[in-house]
């Protein structure tokens, strides 16, 4: 995760890590809750449905998504990727 960015930004390394970067800063829980925040749009899915299980004070993440497969969840986080890195292309 990357707090303080120009642009809130995903792209998925080769290794299958998720790398997110927000405009929020990283000051009392603020970059946390913009990555989920983030996710949850990027994604379609509620807020609610979008949890920071570990990492909270570290630039890894782990978070639970629920209300979708993982194979769902995978697929539209690959497309993601591509269509913001044919974006930042332009």
């Amino acid at each position: 995760m990357a707090p303080g960015a120009r642009q809130e930004r995903l792209a998925l390394d080769a290794d299958g890590t998720l790398r997110i970067a927000v405009r929020a800063r990283a000051v009392e829980g603020q970059a946390n809750r913009a990555v989920c925040a983030a996710l949850a749009g990027w994604l379609g899915v509620p807020p609610s449905a979008v949890a920071l299980v570990r990492g909270a004070a570290s630039r890894l993440k782990v978070v639970q998504i629920v209300g979708i497969s993982a194979d769902e969840l995978a697929a539209r986080l690959r497309e993601l990727a591509i269509s913001q890195r044919g974006a930042s292309d332009e």
